[in-house]
């Protein structure tokens, strides 16, 4: 099963003292499906690592509608702001698509090893270079693809949730109706 200390300690090579710190610090955590994390505007200073289960990031606007901002199934971390910004109002909401299994990670921790144990800023690099990376083509597609190339993408980037996230998320995520996912989905299986 997927674990925050795992992924940090196979990419960094961290002593077994590190290990014991991080696992002094972070809680594990099953939550059930639909469960909410994250509401807007509480204060953000967590972060979820998922070891089993998919969560999701989102945006309800002023006429109620949802706008998905990211997914997170296993072995992804999401949260509302970046490590260095702790106790900011979040702007999304963040709850469980599954049931779940959770690690929550105190932003905090982040500075305390960097500082504390005098360690580069590479802790969890990898993680937050893949969640920018997924974001910013997300968002330059949105701006710019086809709906048939979003959903291409998003299959790409998440390939083991396709079948798992509701088809109304997904059109969500993509900025479309559920309606128009369908069509997509029969073009996209034609290409096969």
């Amino acid at each position: 099963m997927h674990s925050f200390i795992n992924e940090i300690l196979n990419s960094s090579g961290f002593t077994s003292e590190i290990e014991k710190q991080l696992s002094a610090n972070i809680v594990i955590k099953s939550i059930s499906k639909g469960e909410v994390l994250l509401r807007k505007n509480d204060i953000s200073s967590k972060s979820f690592f998922v070891k089993k289960g998919c969560l999701r990031s989102y945006s309800i606007d002023e006429k109620g509608k949802e706008h998905i901002f990211m997914f997170a199934p296993e072995g992804w971390m999401i949260s509302d702001t970046p490590f260095e910004i702790s106790n900011t109002k979040s702007q999304l909401f963040i709850d469980a698509i599954e049931d779940s299994e959770i690690e929550i990670i105190d932003n905090k921790l982040f500075e305390k090893l960097v500082t504390d144990l005098r360690l580069s800023n590479t802790i969890g690099l990898n993680k937050l270079l893949k969640r920018i990376s997924v974001l910013q083509k997300r968002i330059i597609l949105l701006m710019s693809a086809s709906a048939l190339e979003r959903y291409q993408d998003f299959v790409a980037t998440y390939p083991n949730i396709v079948q798992r996230v509701p088809q109304k998320m997904i059109a969500s995520y993509l900025g479309i109706t559920p309606e128009a996912l369908s069509k997509i989905r029969g073009d996209f299986a034609k290409q096969k």
